[in-house]
């Protein structure tokens, strides 16, 4: 991959788009995000679940419900986070329909919710930046 960052547009610049809340201090997720960003087709927005513009967008929503998934906001509020996120975008995103017959396969969702659970839990790690044992950093703790 590029070393050079994709511009990521910010939910003022596309007010009618789906917004992606992501974790904007993740190497891995922003790697993911960018991924996505060439994907998307100009159809998203994105935010860092560390702007404070996320607490005004999902009030309902905690800081360690947002640190453990990526989640789709669309404009009409409802959310869509983890594998189900990834779920919706595949109906959204033309470039991603190649997924949507294994995401829609009844069932199944269960399952992938565990798997996205799994890598979302083990990011820091496989980016190469382990916080400590446990996984827990200092960025990943609410603001105070």
């Amino acid at each position: 991959m590029s070393s050079k960052t994709l511009h990521l547009p910010d939910p003022q610049e596309s007010p009618a788009d789906d917004i992606v809340i992501w974790d904007g201090h993740c190497n891995f997720c922003r790697a993911q995000v960018e991924r996505l960003r060439r994907l998307d087709s100009g159809r998203l927005a994105y935010l860092s679940l560390h702007d404070d513009r996320v607490a005004e967008l999902c009030p309902e929503l905690s800081f360690q419900q947002l640190v453990d998934q990526m989640w789709v906001v669309t404009p009409d509020g409802k959310q869509f986070g983890g594998a189900d996120a990834g779920r919706y975008l595949s109906r959204k995103l033309p470039k991603l329909w190649w997924l949507m017959p294994l995401l829609h396969i009844p069932g199944l969702m269960p399952f992938w919710r565990w798997i996205y659970r799994k890598v979302a839990e083990r990011r820091y790690r496989i980016a190469g930046k382990s916080c400590d044992e446990a996984g827990t950093c200092e960025l990943h703790q609410p603001k105070k």
